[in-house]
């Protein structure tokens, strides 16, 4: 009878706030799903008429493919969060859809480091050729890609095979066996590395295409000038994209998943950085609506059909602006960032 009540006073003394979590998060996700479906749908739609005719391209078309499957695993998180399916549902989050969406949200950032690199290669070095700027190359890296990702995260769907208890929310860690708690704690330090590997290469991309600008702002021709500067911006908008939806998450993942496998953590602690790892999540899985408006700016192809098919006119200053690149013989390689 002491151990009952002992446990019954702590569940209440570290009960959730189920508004946040039953209403408030699920009632943000709906709005981020409605919006990133319709966003990525017109994306995948306009793609689909978009030749893959260059390395950026096939990396885009990725990350299309992996905002479109991460947000239709939101319905799933907003049904189970808000508490209005069964238990089935319940597992079925913990076992797979979580899976999923984190499986497509790193694929998602691996892409854009590669179009940073990409766009990297074409400014910095514009005279250079190599096999890694091939289409098919690219097309092999984003096979391989998909398949390491996937061989992380796979073995969280098979550890994953505990018998759920009669409770009204189960908790995902106790889903999982004892090798499937460990495999969740390296897997979560191996994508989080990966993130800020990326994040700082970018870093190191914008920092080398920012100094080119500079040197070709002295020596080069002002058409040229700002090409780069637009490409520039390109990979400062992904930056900015990275910072405001990625970094809090990969700040906040660490310790919540130590508080998650560290039996030492107080119950008010764990409820702490839960609120804060559920809130930069979604700033993560805004993300998906983030991504179109990108595409619109960095793949020229891309915004020529969108306009095509909704028979908005190209801006005159648009064809202009073109039409002066072309002359420029230094940088008609950075011409599809614009």
């Amino acid at each position: 009878m002491v151990n009952s009540t002992t446990t019954q006073s702590s569940e209440e003394s570290c009960s959730k706030n189920t508004l946040i979590t039953q209403q408030i998060i699920p009632g943000l996700y709906f709005v981020v799903f409605v919006a990133g479906f319709m966003l990525n749908g017109v994306s995948g739609w306009i793609f689909f008429y978009v030749p893959s005719s260059k390395s950026f391209i096939v990396y885009l078309k990725n990350i299309v493919v992996a905002d479109f499957v991460m947000n239709l695993t939101f319905p799933f998180k907003i049904l189970n969060d808000s508490g209005l399916g069964p238990s089935q549902l319940n597992v079925f989050v913990c076992k797979v859809s979580a899976v999923f969406f984190y499986v497509n949200m790193y694929v998602s950032i691996v892409f854009f480091g590669f179009i940073g690199f990409d766009r990297y290669y074409k400014i910095v070095k514009p005279l250079s050729t190599s096999f890694i700027q091939s289409v098919n190359y690219s097309k092999l890296l984003s096979i391989m890609v998909w398949l390491l990702i996937a061989l992380l995260a796979i073995p969280n769907i098979i550890l994953t095979n505990q018998d759920a208890r009669e409770v009204t929310h189960i908790v995902c860690m106790e889903l999982k066996s004892e090798l499937g708690r460990q495999w969740h704690k390296a897997s979560s330090y191996i994508f989080v590395g990966t993130f800020w590997i990326v994040f700082l290469l970018l870093i190191i991309f914008y920092t080398a295409i920012t100094r080119k600008i500079f040197k070709s702002h002295l020596k080069s021709r002002k058409n040229s000038v700002s090409v780069k500067k637009k490409s520039s911006r390109n990979i400062f908008s992904i930056m900015l994209v990275f910072a405001v939806c990625f970094v809090p998450y990969h700040i906040a993942r660490i310790p919540y998943t130590q508080s998650q496998t560290d039996p030492h953590y107080s119950c008010q602690l764990k409820e702490i950085l839960l609120y804060v790892k559920e809130f930069t999540l979604l700033l993560s899985a805004a993300n998906v609506c983030l991504d179109p408006i990108i595409y619109f700016f960095l793949c020229q192809p891309f915004r020529e059909i969108l306009c095509k098919k909704l028979h908005i006119p190209l801006k005159a200053q648009h064809d202009s602006e073109n039409s002066k690149t072309k002359r420029g013989n230094t940088t008609h390689e950075s011409t599809d960032t614009l």
